[in-house]
């Protein structure tokens, strides 16, 4: 079989997950913290959305053309169904689409680009995806071609990355985010990591961003987004943008600003190669199960266009219901109609939800003495750093452990909580820690934090 495929690893479904799937199926209770899947751990979809979604899957006698729909529905859902219905055509929902993504549904993926950044955007240089992962896949298939094909990754970075690069024989070069100056990049280190590839004859190719943070949380603000697109433009590497999180912003002084906004208005920027990924997983939808997605290709050649679209029709075409509900995503009820009012309450009350949980999780694990977490300014996820007595170290080397791991499953085993050793997210030697979700109830929260704090005291006793 594959060695490459063999060597890939993907840590938030690694072997704490395992562990904690075997004591799920002996009957022990436990709390996924491992991985950011909304409606998993209690939130509830958004009525607008699955009412329009049923109405594009029922058959239209017994949905849209129902004699009582408009007694069983709000007049904006049947009409905006109906639109839907005719974007996908004839075949319905059960049938293939064109490979790049239905055309209607692009166009309103453009007119939110456009809304979002005021900068036009095309519907021909967008492809709707199964979630941001598959988008991700697509560009690094096209990218790397040869085992010296390098693509920066941030350290931590979501083990997407790494996983696929190793997959497909491809090099990982790790650029350090600063834990001390809130999980951003310097420029000199984005310089030193380029300088070691090259001195390595790798071909540095891609950049991976990804903005919110995640697993750290942090919010890229302009300047920061403005010198990574330049070091990217000047050194000719393609940036990847990973941008799932954008809505997921929880602090006064941070808002999200996209790595297309920035490459189009800074100078310098003008011909850097970007692809943009945003997904219908998280923000305040979490339809993870959905698997909707888009990817944008800005400055992309026609040609490298062109053989994409190729790699996109080998898989056929996106699912349909994710392309509807990227759809939703980016066109939600209008203002003033029937389902306004509701739907704007739904996603206050998520996202007011995030904010306090977020910062719940973060006060907390900080009250623990032995661990310090930096503030979760977006996205869904602490990463904390945790302080361990040597002897634990010296244990989990024994066993052939890295001490993380050490710790995740000491924690899975006492308190049913499931989180994800750091570095199964390429940290850096030495930093010992673990991320976990805040998305469970506010009341849940309370509990796994207390928990925590009971299993930390217990095991560094244990290995005191």
């Amino acid at each position: 079989m594959s060695q490459s495929l063999r060597r890939m690893q993907y840590a938030v479904r690694g072997e704490v997950v395992l562990k904690a799937d075997k004591l799920a199926a002996e009957g022990r209770k436990i709390t996924y913290t491992n991985v950011g899947n909304p409606h998993a751990v209690g939130q509830q979809p958004i009525t607008f959305y699955r009412q329009v979604l049923a109405l594009c899957d029922l058959p239209a006698s017994c949905g849209v053309d129902h004699p009582n729909a408009s007694q069983l529905f709000p007049l904006d859902v049947l009409e905006r169904a109906r639109e839907l219905r005719g974007i996908v055509g004839k075949g319905g929902t059960g049938s293939y689409t064109n490979s790049q993504g239905l055309a209607g549904i692009r166009k309103h993926v453009a007119e939110y680009i456009l809304n979002r950044d005021g900068h036009s955007a095309y519907e021909g240089d967008i492809f709707l995806t199964n979630g941001a992962s598959t988008g991700i896949e697509f560009i690094l298939n096209g990218l790397i071609s040869h085992d010296h094909d390098a693509i920066m990754i941030p350290i931590p970075q979501y083990p997407i990355y790494s996983a696929l690069i190793t997959k497909l024989g491809g090099r990982k070069i790790g650029y350090e985010l600063d834990e001390e100056l809130g999980w951003t990049v310097t420029e000199g280190e984005l310089q030193r990591r380029l300088n070691e590839a090259k001195a390595k004859k790798l071909n540095v190719k891609g950049m991976a961003l990804i903005n919110p943070g995640n697993p750290t949380g942090q919010v890229l603000q302009r300047k920061d987004l403005e010198m990574i697109c330049r070091f990217c433009a000047r050194n000719g590497i393609l940036l990847m943008a990973d941008e799932v999180y954008q809505r997921n912003v929880y602090v006064k002084d941070r808002k999200f600003i996209s790595a297309k906004k920035i490459a189009v208005e800074t100078p310098g920027c003008e011909n850097l190669e970007l692809v943009s990924f945003h997904s219908t997983s998280k923000g305040l939808i979490g339809e993870c199960g959905r698997r909707g997605g888009y990817m944008e290709l800005h400055c992309i050649d026609p040609y490298v266009q062109s053989q994409i679209y190729k790699l996109a029709s080998s898989a056929l075409c996106s699912g349909v219901d994710g392309q509807l509900m990227t759809s939703l995503m980016v066109k939600g009820p209008a203002e003033g109609s029937d389902s306004y009012t509701l739907f704007v309450e739904e996603e206050r009350a998520i996202f007011q939800s995030l904010q306090r949980r977020a910062k719940k999780m973060v006060d907390g694990l900080n009250r623990i003495d032995g661990i310090t977490c930096n503030q979760a300014e977006g996205a869904m996820y602490a990463f904390p750093r945790v302080i361990i007595p040597q002897s634990a170290v010296d244990a989990a080397e024994a066993s052939d452990q890295t001490p993380d791991t050490l710790y995740a499953l000491s924690l899975l085993e006492e308190t049913g909580i499931c989180v994800v050793p750091a570095s199964g997210f390429g940290q850096k030697k030495g930093r010992i820690g673990f991320r976990t979700t805040f998305l469970p109830p506010e009341d849940d929260l309370e509990v796994a934090i207390g928990e925590m704090a009971r299993h930390h005291n217990f095991f560094c006793q244990k290995y005191s």
